[in-house]
């Protein structure tokens, strides 16, 4: 029995000794011959702080220049942004953003970060949009294999953890409604439902298609503040956007408040010229002159 009970209490402090290193630690473990090697990455009490506070603040994703600010010095940010990397703290997402890896990662140090997350601090302005707007707010059970951002500035697409982010460019005059949502007890910023029903008229192509849009608007319309619509409309400008909303509403038929006048609404700020009802699918199909619009892909939903 002693012997079975030193076996036992020896197993039990190791058990503590390792869990305790994975809370101070990041031990990298290999194997060699049999023989383990462990490398521990101990943090200072300054480097603690730094990503204690930043993620106090929400700030999992951060910049540089956030580091700058904070270390009050470009040679201490840059020097502990490195060190912090190499022990497994940070990753670099790209040039001047890096991603604080929680403690949950594990040894490890192996972390996938939400796709919603990622995008929404990518750039600055920027918003979630599109077809992966749809999907944030469950007017589509389809997930897009891009995720959008919608942006005020240029900027190439990238891949993050195997994700590819494609940033739209817009005016600032299209650039509005949009709303800070929690997400994994971090925020983003995303369109609302009824920007993201403008935005999916205007670019199809970026949210799944036409069809997908009238699915959108059929299963969400209870959901949807559609006096706000109207506002958001004539902020745009009407034109095709005004189209393809109309002419989706009135011919599934779609049971939005207010039907009548609110198509009579919108077929005044119409823009001149024949558009297409899905852009990029030809120039085939019938006319419906009293949208100006070409119905050139079949409406099934």
């Amino acid at each position: 029995m002693p012997v079975y009970f030193d076996l036992f209490l020896g197993r039990f402090f190791h058990f503590i000794v390792t869990f305790c290193c994975i809370i101070f630690h990041v031990i990298e473990t290999s194997y060699s011959e049999g023989c383990v090697t462990q490398n521990i990455m101990s943090l200072s009490k300054q480097e603690t702080d730094f990503l204690t506070t930043f993620s106090a603040t929400g700030k999992r994703i951060f910049t540089y220049q956030q580091a700058v600010e904070y270390w009050q010095s470009k040679v201490a940010a840059t020097n502990t942004l490195g060190r912090l990397a190499r022990k497994g703290w940070l990753q670099r997402l790209e040039r001047g953003l890096y991603m604080i890896i929680p403690l949950e990662a594990g040894p490890e140090r192996q972390w996938s970060e939400n796709a919603l997350v990622l995008a929404s601090n990518l750039i600055s302005p920027g918003a979630v949009a599109y077809w992966s707007a749809l999907r944030f707010w469950n007017m589509t059970e389809q997930i897009p294999r891009v995720q959008f951002i919608q942006i005020t500035k240029r900027k190439k697409p990238l891949t993050i953890q195997g994700i590819e982010f494609q940033f739209i460019h817009v005016t600032e005059r299209y650039f509005f409604g949009i709303v800070t949502r929690k997400i994994e007890d971090a925020s983003i910023t995303v369109t609302d439902r009824e920007k993201t029903i403008i935005d999916a008229a205007s670019r199809p192509d970026l949210s799944g298609g036409i069809v997908q849009l009238a699915q959108a608007i059929k299963y969400s319309i209870n959901s949807i503040d559609w006096e706000k619509v109207d506002r958001y409309l004539e902020q745009w400008g009407g034109g095709v956007v005004a189209k393809r909303l109309g002419y989706l509403v009135e011919t599934l038929p779609l049971p939005i408040p207010a039907w009548d006048s609110r198509i009579k609404y919108w077929q005044t700020m119409i823009s001149k010229g024949i558009s297409q009802l899905e852009p990029g699918s030809g120039r085939t199909g019938t006319v419906v002159t009293r949208w100006q619009l070409q119905v050139n892909v079949p409406l099934e939903t």
